[in-house]
């Protein structure tokens, strides 16, 4: 039995049936759902986490590419979390771009918000830091709803070091966005901003709030005073 198989026989022992029951709503798997199609065992996050960090330093990437090409959404989960955990503990940049050039190979799989913002900052952010930026705007204009946000979540990893002009770009790129999914990550994201530098979000929603999608600057504004955040509300600034 390969690694894979191991990893898939272990995380079965955790299978919850009223979890895998809830989860494909949660996740609008249903026809006509972001998530539609999508399958699930029922096994929860902190589980997946401790058999991902168990193998990770053995699995091929071959093998850990197998699972990330599951149609059962805890292996794809499981997937990344290896990922994830692989490309923190490397040093050299031709391992790196390895498991950076698996992961847009194969971004057709990272199609759910929770598999996007697992991985996303973690790995192509991480990889991008002392690099050009040009796919993350590629990604943006790409018209593929999980690709859009793959790009404004991987520069959470600049946020947590103080660099903001990517995530604003990309935030003003994305204020007509239709989708809510991207509302609410680059609303997110402003948040973010915000807790490191008030004056920075605050600059950049008195220029965009007025366009902004209701539920991005809902997000963006969550950790304000009500006061402040009231006059937004009401277009008052």
């Amino acid at each position: 039995m390969n690694t894979a198989e191991t990893i898939k026989n272990e995380l079965r022992q955790f299978i919850n049936p009223e979890k895998a029951a809830f989860l494909p709503g949660f996740f609008k798997a249903y026809p006509g759902g972001y998530g539609e199609g999508d399958l699930f065992i029922g096994v929860t996050v902190p589980h997946l986490r401790t058999v991902a960090k168990k193998y990770y330093k053995t699995i091929s990437l071959e093998e850990t590419e197998n699972l990330l090409r599951d149609a059962v959404h805890e292996y794809r989960l499981t997937s990344l979390c290896i990922l994830m955990y692989k490309f923190g503990k490397l040093k050299r940049e031709e391992e790196k771009k390895q498991i950076v050039d698996l992961y847009l190979k194969n971004l057709d799989c990272v199609n759910n918000w929770d598999l996007v913002d697992l991985s996303a900052d973690k790995i192509l952010g991480a990889y991008l830091e002392d690099k050009e930026r040009d796919l993350l705007f590629e990604l943006a204009v790409s018209g593929n709803l999980w690709k859009q946000r793959i790009a404004i979540i991987s520069t959470f990893h600049y946020i947590r070091k103080g660099c903001f002009a990517d995530t604003l770009a990309l935030v003003k790129m994305l204020l007509n966005h239709r989708h809510d999914l991207i509302h609410k990550a680059a609303g997110w994201m402003l948040r973010e901003i915000g807790k490191r530098d008030f004056e920075a979000e605050y600059t950049f929603l008195q220029e965009h709030y007025r366009v902004m999608p209701r539920v991005m600057l809902r997000y963006a504004i969550e950790k304000f005073d009500p006061e402040l955040r009231a006059d937004f509300l009401q277009g008052k600034i």
